[in-house]
């Protein structure tokens, strides 16, 4: 008997027709022998239309307390969900009982809308799963040491998943999507993208930050870190499908590597449409000028990318960095107001419009020449690099977002990532 937890995503859970898809595969599971914990999120939409009503009440200028009150809201998207997936699997003839975070509880710091995982009490799911119950637990959500309902942050489901699995010690967390596995890059983008069999942690990892949409990047560090065996796998195969097939299915992030990853040089293409850059001018070329401008940043709880200082010109400099596009108005604003003009700076400037391209490949290690073929190809397709980030294992790109797609497929056909590898 092992210990497998499944987590569904929205589309997964998007009526109850597929509700009742899920119920009859976690039964199947169970009867297998399995003990199961499940994390479902909301029903596809579900979060948004919240959000969306929210935002029609909201303050001029929302703080904190109005923050909470968006946690509190957003969490009973999957609270719904879950009570119906329990629900399914007792038509099912299954004993299944459903837990919001706050009643395992899922311990969380209280940085709301952002909040992390820092403990979870497994002693109440273990004891129902002693029982032969099938556990289902909220995911996205937590509670704070003040009792408040937290969320960790869009797609936070995965890292609710690989969490409860960590705590559990669970044999395998199998991440149920609405793709069959993770694609050399996105298939609605280049049709000739392959699906993996295996990817290594680190290469997710790098994936996972760099904007493939597969699983969220916390979820990703939460399994290295406590070494989670995770599979990505479909939710729309049948669910009466052979559970060996079934379990051999998707891509299995591994956290060994071997002779057959060495063979690709680049294992992927990531992309994210969703930042925007940032430029202060004109700032002092002195000591402590990127805490003083990154310090405002961070404690406004804004998440920072790519950064680049230019050289400095009469004692001045530029500093650009990238932001999530959704701060980005915000963070203008802060840079303005505040940060600008205590540091002399001359202008602000942003450009909302832009991308990020990235390859990753664990074997980019072993080979020389990866980043400059790929500024190549770039500068062949007429497309103008603003920013560069690279690591041991990728290399990124900020570029205009009209060429995203161009770069994207000029890099997969360029890397030959259309390409079957040989067994």
């Amino acid at each position: 008997m092992a210990l497998i937890v499944h987590k569904y995503g929205g589309t997964s859970m998007g009526s109850t027709e597929r509700i009742a898809n899920v119920a009859r595969r976690v039964a199947k599971w169970a009867r297998a022998g399995h003990q199961m914990v499940v994390v479902p999120s909301a029903m596809s939409g579900e979060t948004n239309r919240l959000l969306a009503l929210a935002k029609e009440l909201a303050p001029g200028k929302p703080a904190t307390p109005y923050y909470r009150e968006l946690d509190m809201l957003a969490s009973t998207g999957e609270q719904a969900s879950s009570a119906l997936l329990a629900i399914a699997l007792q038509a099912e003839g299954m004993e299944a009982v459903s837990y919001a975070g706050w009643q395992v509880p899922i311990k969380t710091s209280s940085a709301y809308t952002k909040a992390r995982i820092d403990s979870i009490d497994d002693q109440r799911v273990r004891a129902d799963l002693n029982a032969g119950k099938v556990v289902i637990i909220t995911g996205f959500q937590g509670v704070d040491e003040g009792g408040n309902i937290t969320t960790l942050g869009r797609g936070g489901s995965d890292t609710s998943a690989v969490a409860v699995a960590a705590a559990l010690k669970a044999d395998e967390c199998l991440i149920y999507t609405d793709v069959d596995g993770v694609y050399t890059t996105d298939p609605r983008i280049v049709p000739e993208a392959r699906r993996l069999q295996t990817v290594s942690f680190e290469e997710m990892l790098e994936m996972a930050s760099l904007g493939s949409k597969v699983l969220q990047i916390r979820s990703v560090e939460f399994a290295g870190k406590y070494k989670v065996p995770m599979r990505v796998l479909s939710s729309f195969t049948a669910w009466d499908i052979d559970i060996t097939e079934e379990a051999k299915s998707g891509t299995l992030i591994t956290f060994e590597e071997d002779d057959q990853m060495e063979q690709a040089v680049v294992s992927g293409i990531a992309f994210n449409r969703d930042e925007a850059k940032i430029s202060v001018l004109g700032v002092p070329d002195k000591p402590g000028i990127a805490f003083q401008i990154l310090g405002a940043v961070a404690e406004a709880n804004i998440e920072v990318d790519m950064i680049i200082q230019n050289v400095s010109k009469d004692g001045k400099t530029d500093f650009s960095f990238t932001v999530h596009r959704n701060e980005y108005a915000r963070t203008i604003d802060l840079l303005k107001d505040r940060v600008a003009p205590a540091l002399g700076a001359t202008d602000v400037l942003g450009d909302p419009k832009i991308c990020k391209v990235s390859i990753v490949g664990i074997g980019m290690r072993s080979h020389v020449g990866v980043a400059s073929k790929m500024f190549r190809v770039l500068s062949e397709e007429g497309i103008n690099i603003q920013m560069i980030s690279t690591s041991e294992i990728k290399t990124s790109v900020v570029i205009d977002e009209k060429y995203m797609e161009l770069a994207v497929r000029a890099l997969h056909r360029a890397f030959d990532l259309d390409q079957v590898v040989a067994a």
